[in-house]
């Protein structure tokens, strides 16, 4: 029986999706809609630096970052692949989106640590 790497890739989507659907949206409404429209004040700083100045804070936002990507990359490669009719063109599918999303979380880390 020949070993995939397909079970993984499906538990990124997964973890990623429930990332975006449950911590994505608190993000954006807390910084790009209560803050900006003065309903939250903005927190000094100080603040946001002694916050991430903590490596499980820092290891959290990353987290975040890297499954997104990666339920991201799953999606764009079945989506392109179904409604496009490109299947034929899997592997090469697959290695540029989970390419871009491994790529996407070395730049996290790189930032971020």
């Amino acid at each position: 029986m020949k070993r995939t790497p397909e079970p993984y890739l499906w538990l990124l989507f997964s973890g990623g999706g429930v990332v975006a659907a449950l911590v994505l949206p608190v993000l954006v409404l807390l910084f790009g809609v209560l803050m900006p429209l003065g309903l939250v004040d903005w927190p000094a700083a100080e603040h946001l630096r002694a916050l991430l100045a903590n490596p499980l804070v820092r290891a959290a936002l990353l987290a975040v970052v890297v499954l997104c990507l990666f339920h991201a990359a799953h999606r764009i490669r079945f989506t392109s692949e179904e409604l496009l009719g490109i299947a034929r063109f899997d592997p090469l599918i697959a290695m540029l989106c989970y390419g871009a999303a491994i790529l996407g979380g070395v730049l996290a880390f790189v930032l971020l640590f």
